[in-house]
């Protein structure tokens, strides 16, 4: 594991956040109906939806609810995947690809309620999430995105050159659309907020605590850790990018079909007032087409939260903010001087086509992976249909679109490769679609 990985990073949700709830480590043995593997939005999600439908959950988490992939991204909550349009996933997944469809489309919505449901305090905001286009003939891929989702029912609309200006306060982009229903949260605040809830429902939660395995054994699952084992009835693995980090045992498979890319975070001092009257007045969310994504958000204190990469050694932390603090003044030059006050990372999930990876494990046992930096609001919406799935719903019924795992080839060797692709994506970007 990268060693940047082992404690909390320079990380404004670290903080800014309250501690969540003292948790034990598992120690002995124990049983449940239902174990989850993973405390991060999945697994907790999962837990939540069990306690509402009377089942006892224990969760299982290697360091603490939030710490991994959960409590580190920028906090977008975005009802779409990354790449594939509704088209593409039900051409792969055919009626399961259509349920899965209408999760994606209801998902920032489902975050948002659960959150008001259960008065979870994550700095929330549904102010709406905006993709504009960094040239003039990407305005196709918003065309063809609002045209798919709208027939679906999604509250989306295209956006000229001059809506996206007033939006988002800048030139720079050539259009775009926007969903209403997406924003902002502060994703450690959720994750520590969904933990207190399971809790308080009555599920259990093990922290500190490493899986090393889980095998069947006389009709249960037996999830061992180093200084405890717990068996139950059914099996939820929801460690996403973070699958092989801590065991190499763990779901070799599912650890092997995804690349874990570090995507780096960064928050500014806040912003004045009179930047904030023309810099995204109206606190939506933000993420274009670029492959080197450029993408931004307001936080409860009014700072900035932006992000990029950057290639080679040396000092990766001051050269990010040389780099970004330079973009931020080219897309908005009422910005002024620029000052980064938080800089941290935490790793995405990304699979080959940018799909995800959904998988039953053996009886009554279910996985998924490849977030591919959408997870935020996925993973909320798939803990409800993970929890179906161990209650015995029909597949038929499920959103769920299932996969056996493939894992890439020479994994290792591409991992050392993958952050080489940012060249690559910088070359695709300044490329026009004909």
């Amino acid at each position: 594991m990268d060693t940047e990985q082992v404690r909390w990073p320079n990380s404004l949700w670290a903080a800014a956040t309250p501690d969540g709830p003292d948790l034990p480590a598992l120690v002995g043995a124990a049983e449940a109906d239902v174990v989850v593997i993973g405390a991060g939005f999945t697994g907790l999600s999962t837990a939540l939806h069990l306690r509402e439908a009377g089942v006892e959950v224990a969760v299982v988490e290697a360091m603490e609810p939030g710490w991994g992939a959960s409590g580190r991204n920028n906090g977008q909550v975005i009802p779409t995947l990354s790449r594939p349009d509704p088209d593409d996933i039900v051409a792969r997944h055919g009626a399961a690809g259509e349920r899965f469809v209408a999760l994606l489309r209801d998902s920032a919505s489902t975050l948002f309620d659960l959150v008001r449901r259960y008065q979870i305090q994550a700095e929330q905001e549904q102010a709406g999430w905006v993709q504009p286009v960094h040239s003039p003939g990407r305005i196709k891929i918003a065309e063809r995105r609002v045209r798919q989702w709208s027939k679906l029912g999604a509250p989306v609309e295209i956006l000229s050159r001059e809506q996206t200006r007033q939006m988002l306060g800048s030139d720079a982009w050539f259009g775009g659309f926007w969903n209403k229903s997406g924003g902002h949260i502060n994703p450690l605040a959720l994750s520590r907020g969904l933990a207190r809830v399971v809790l308080e429902q009555g599920g259990r939660i093990y922290a500190r605590s490493p899986v090393v395995s889980f095998n069947r054994q006389n009709d249960r699952w037996v999830v061992k850790t180093a200084q405890g084992q717990i068996s139950a009835r059914a099996l939820i693995v929801a460690t996403n990018a973070y699958t092989g980090e801590f065991s190499k045992s763990l779901a070799p498979d599912i650890a092997q079909e995804v690349m874990p890319v570090l995507s780096w975070q960064m928050a500014t001092q806040p912003l004045s007032d009179a930047a904030r009257k023309t810099i995204i007045p109206g606190r939506q969310s933000m993420s274009d087409t670029h492959g080197e994504l450029y993408f931004a958000r307001y936080d409860a204190r009014n700072r900035f939260v932006t992000g990029g990469n950057v290639l080679g050694p040396a000092n990766k932390t001051e050269k990010l903010k040389t780099m970004v603090a330079a973009r931020l003044q080219r897309l908005w030059p009422e910005i002024g001087q620029v000052q980064f006050d938080y800089v941290w990372n935490g790793y995405v999930g990304m699979t080959t086509d940018f799909l995800p990876r959904i998988h039953r494990l053996g009886p009554d046992a279910y996985g998924w992976t490849g977030c591919n930096g959408r997870a935020v609001a996925l993973s909320i919406a798939l803990g409800g249909e993970l929890s179906k799935a161990v209650r015995g719903v029909p597949e038929s019924e499920l959103a769920l679109p299932f996969s056996e795992p493939v894992p890439i080839v020479a994994h290792g060797l591409m991992r050392l490769i993958a952050p080489f692709m940012l060249m690559v994506y910088r070359r695709r970007d300044a490329r026009e679609i004909a």
